[in-house]
Order: C-alpha cells, then sequence, then structure tokens
C-alpha cells in the first residue's frame, strides 16, 4: 500500500475560507464543497477520500504522493492552519464507536501507525480510521488537540523539545516522566507506554567513506566536514535539538552552507554523491539497504527518543478497552525490530499493513 499527502497552495479563496472557519460562518458540509473550489484542489487536495483497507475498516488515503520527511518543510504557515481547520471541521463526521489513527509523513511512522489500528482492531470491539502522511509533530499534535484523530506515535526528545519547549537533559526514564506529566496538564493528552525503542537522530555518511577514513564517531569526522557538503530535513534545521546545536557541540564547519530537502530525498542524494553528511534516524532501513555509517553521538548531544502513544484522554475515557489495547503493546519492539520492519517497506517494497500484521502474529498479538 501505498500513501501520499497534498497541500492546498496558499491563495486569496483559502485566506478567506480560514476567516469563514475562524468565525464561525460556515459548515463542516459547506466547507467540503468550499475547499473543492480552492486552487489545487482536485488531485492534490488536503480533502481526502476513503477507501476500505484489506483488514476490513475505513482507511483514509491521501490523493498524491507527498514524499518522507519529519517536519513541515516548506509549506507556509498559514497554509497549515487552513489545514488545520479543515480537519477540525470534519471531526464532527466521525462514526460512533470509531477511533482515529493518525501518523507523520515518513515510513516508520506509517508502520506503527498501522500496528496501532491493527491492535485495537483485534483487541477491541472499536472500529479504526486511519489518517496516514498528516505531516510533522506540528500537524500531528494540533490534530490531537482539535480532535480530528485520537493517538498517534511521538518520540519523547521530540516530545519534550519541540512541542513543551524544554530543555534537552536527563535519562529515558527522566524525559519520559516530563513528558508525560506536562503533556496531561497541559494538553489533557495521554503519553502511554513506551513501545520499546529509541529512534535518536542518526548522522549518516557513506559507508566506503567511514572506512576508507576510520571515521566511527561525529568527534573524528569533525575534522573532514570542510571539505563536505551536508544536507539536513527541514524540521531539523529549525529544532533547538538540532543543526545549530549539534554544529556548536562538535564544531561542524561544511564546505557550503547545509541544504534543506525533504527526508525521503536525503538518502538518494548521498548515495548519488550530490552532499556527504546528512541527518536520518537510527532505525531507517536505507541504512542497510544502502550500506551506509551512522556517526556515533559521542559527546551524547541527542536526546533519548523512546516511541510512545501519545492518546486524547478524553477518547481514553470514553473507550476504556482502548487502553488496554494499546498497553499490550508496551516494550514489544526492539530497536532491530523496528529497524526490519523499515527496511522490508523501504528496501523490499512490501506492503505496510502485511509487514505490521505479520510483526503483531510474532509476538501473539
Amino acid at each position: 500500500m501505498r500513501y501520499g499527502f497534498g497541500m492546498v497552495s496558499p491563495s486569496r479563496a483559502s485566506g478567506a475560507l480560514l476567516l469563514r472557519v475562524f468565525f464561525s460562518r460556515i459548515s463542516a458540509a459547506e466547507m467540503e464543497a468550499q475547499v473543492s473550489t480552492l486552487p489545487g484542489s482536485g488531485s492534490h487536495s488536503i480533502m481526502k477520500r476513503p477507501a476500505v483497507a484489506p483488514c476490513g475498516r475505513t482507511e483514509t488515503r491521501p490523493s498524491a504522493r507527498y514524499g518522507e520527511k519529519s517536519g513541515l518543510g516548506p509549506l507556509m504557515k498559514h497554509t497549515a492552519i487552513v489545514t488545520l481547520c479543515l480537519l477540525m471541521a470534519a471531526c464532527s463526521l466521525r462514526p460512533h464507536n470509531t477511533v482515529v489513527i493518525g501518523s507523520k509523513n515518513f515510513t516508520e511512522q506509517v508502520i506503527l501507525g498501522e500496528i496501532l489500528a491493527q491492535e485495537v482492531e483485534h483487541a477491541t470491539p472499536l472500529k479504526v480510521e486511519t489518517r496516514f502522511y498528516l505531516g510533522g509533530t506540528y500537524i500531528c499534535q494540533q490534530s490531537l488537540l482539535a480532535g480530528r484523530i485520537d493517538a498517534y506515535v511521538e518520540y519523547t526528545g521530540t516530545a519534550l523539545e519541540a512541542v513543551l519547549k524544554e530543555p534537552p537533559g536527563g535519562s529515558a526514564e527522566n524525559v519520559y516522566r516530563r513528558v508525560k506529566k506536562e503533556y496531561a496538564a497541559r494538553y489533557h493528552l495521554a503519553v502511554m507506554a513506551p513501545l520499546g525503542f529509541n529512534n535518536s537522530f542518526a548522522i549518516v555518511i557513506r559507508g566506503e567513506d567511514a572506512r576508507r577514513l576510520h571515521l566511527s564517531t561525529l568527534s573524528q569526522a569533525a575534522a573532514y566536514t570542510p571539505r563536505w557538503r551536508a544536507a539536513f530535513g527541514y524540521e531539523f534545521m529549525d529544532r533547538a535539538d538540532g543543526y545549530d546545536g549539534l554544529a556548536r557541540a562538535y564544531g561542524l564547519k561544511f564546505a557550503s552552507p547545509p541544504e534543506s530537502m525533504d527526508l525521503g530525498l536525503l538518502y538518494r542524494a548521498l548515495v548519488d554523491e550530490q552532499v556527504d553528511l546528512i541527518a536520518g534516524n537510527t532505525t531507517d532501513g536505507q541504512i542497510e539497504a544502502y550500506h551506509l555509517a551512522v556517526l556515533g553521538d559521542d559527546r551524547h548531544y541527542f536526546p533519548p527518543y523512546q516511541a510512545v502513544p501519545i492518546v486524547r484522554e478524553q477518547t481514553l475515557e470514553r473507550y476504556p478497552a482502548l487502553r488496554d489495547a494499546l498497553n499490550r503493546l508496551a516494550g514489544k519492539i526492539s530497536d532491530a525490530e523496528i529497524r526490519q520492519m523499515n527496511y522490508e517497506v523501504v528496501a523490499r517494497h512490501r506492503d505496510v499493513n502485511a509487514v505490521a500484521q505479520e510483526f503483531l502474529r510474532s509476538k501473539g498479538l
């Protein structure tokens, strides 16, 4: 199965629609009709068409492939706001006894979303809708708060710094407890038990370069970066725990200013020798598929990034069985297992549903 996401281009029409939404002068049905007339609707609209997934549930499939990345990328801020208003308007249309699982817009997130969806369907009488490839952290967080989705998987380090705007630091358990406490107090969101793996940022170079130069850590690589070109995802360039802090921590300088691009393009740029260093994720399947090397974070710059389901407290109160179903996944996914699942989808082009189902069966779930 393949997913995508299309965004409406900024326009006067979308701006006018946004104002009408804010001042409650437009109904959900009217909004859908209005959106269909906006520039960029049609095959690249943010409105999605329903499809029947192999397991029988309703699945929301985006209509145009957008690419794999964890941040908003070049999308303009007001476009994101329009998206969120449209998300809020659709909340009242959800069927009874239905929960909605979302995901960010990269492969691992879709796999995790599918694992959550299949487990909830198997362990509860609830129906599940999926809305994958929503965007980065900002869109997913706001979708939760607006009630457009009920749950998605976040990473504790990202939640701490990108959402809570808290300084990094502390053990994995300490960061988890801080995030859990603050999400409940500020947003009425429940942070469930960690799924078991840590997906930190990975600074990646070509395997042949690592072997030729005998490089295994970022500190060692710093001597060579003035002759290298670098590329990073849009969100990594803007995050408090992203490029600026990393460059200061290791004294990194490059031959030219780092390029910003979609995460889905980073690995190809590295393999094709368009750049020499990128920031990916430690669990990315492309690392194994392309025989790349991850440079060790020997100065411990990156905080822990444990994968945790985030769920609306209101939804858990309405459907108590949902909590039990998600708790069954606690500690079940190791670093090696998520890396292998990413590899199956990215390198072997296997169906996400099948990979998720195979994993759950292997765990007796």
